[in-house]
């Protein structure tokens, strides 16, 4: 089908895969994430492969694939949000296991795929975060994978370091929601030493795009 509803985020958010839509009528203010490897058309202008915006009262077009995030607005105070988030979702650490990750107020949603796409939300409740820099991706299910990620509720800064030093920082990206930073791997899919750091209390999204092919678990599945 080319619209599937995934229910990982609910009951906060709503999200819906899209693939292969000429036309694609968006009302309400919904987060769009172009995963499709051609632009997609808004009014004049385009949305390129890897980019994110909010939109409302607007038909898409060509829409090969894409993720939308919606109510994503609403709900009234974040702190009231975020608390109910982490009342549902277990820490990140102890769905994965990293040691980077103890005793950090990190929280993370089930995981879902859809394809070679692989779908999953935190809550990064502590400002700062102190997730730890690192480059590797020890919970991806196969080598070669791309991620980024999207911004839902709050702020946060996505860094990138020289070397395993926050000292060492050359470029940094302020994420607001609707916005996802871009790709910082190389051709051969290696990472720079990066991490998330909090503005405020947040909530984003990570993508996985896994190679064509690669075994991944059925939707809904988590990555632990």
């Amino acid at each position: 089908m080319p619209i599937n509803n995934i229910d990982i985020a609910e009951p906060f958010f709503g999200l819906r895969h899209v693939s292969d839509e000429p036309r694609l009528e968006v009302e309400d203010r919904t987060i769009v994430v172009n995963l499709g490897e051609h632009d997609i058309g808004v009014e004049q202008q385009k949305l390129a492969p890897l980019q994110s915006a909010i939109f409302a009262n607007v038909t898409l077009t060509d829409v090969t694939r894409a993720i939308l995030i919606e109510r994503f607005e609403g709900h009234g105070a974040d702190a009231a949000l975020c608390a109910a988030v982490r009342d549902q979702w277990p820490t990140a650490f102890e769905v994965r296991g990293e040691e980077r990750l103890r005793g950090v107020e990190h929280y993370m949603s089930p995981k879902a795929y859809v394809g070679n796409l692989g779908l999953s939300l935190y809550h990064s409740a502590s400002v700062p975060l102190n997730v730890g820099l690192h480059r590797e991706h020890p919970f991806c299910p196969v080598p070669g994978f791309r991620e980024v990620h999207t911004q839902v509720v709050g702020f946060g800064k996505m860094q990138q370091c020289k070397r395993r030093d926050p000292a060492t920082l050359y470029l940094e990206e302020p994420m607001a929601p609707g916005m996802t930073h871009r790709p910082m791997y190389d051709a051969e899919g290696n990472y720079p030493w990066h991490q998330y750091e909090t503005t405020t209390p947040s909530i984003f999204m990570a993508i996985e795009l896994l190679p064509e092919g690669a075994d991944v678990p059925a939707i809904g599945g988590r990555d632990d």
